[in-house]
């Protein structure tokens, strides 16, 4: 049996690139579970005005255009993300939409 004293070069991920794609999937996870919740909010109020602890009197705006009566909503939700570090995120929807 002869050896050439070449190895056949190996292929893979190395413990670091599976370290950084495991950090960035952690933060991706963590960012997510801040902002869903708001935004599932913000599809609830859209489709029903009703229990949604966002709103207030302030952010609700009641007009009539014709025979139709519009109820529109514009609010700004703060997201903590981590120290010193926030998410604003604008959400706006009316009844014509």
């Amino acid at each position: 049996m002869r050896t050439t004293g070449f190895r056949k070069q190996q292929r893979g991920v190395s413990i670091m690139g599976l370290l950084t794609v495991l950090v960035i999937v952690i933060v991706l996870a963590l960012f997510g579970m801040k902002v869903i919740p708001s935004i599932l909010e913000y599809r609830t109020a859209k489709a029903a005005i009703d229990n949604v602890g966002s709103l207030t009197s302030k952010d609700l705006e009641i007009t009539r255009e014709g025979n139709e009566v519009v109820i529109a909503f514009a609010y700004r939700k703060e997201i903590p993300l981590f120290t010193g570090v926030g998410l604003y995120l604008d959400f706006a929807a009316n009844s014509r939409e």
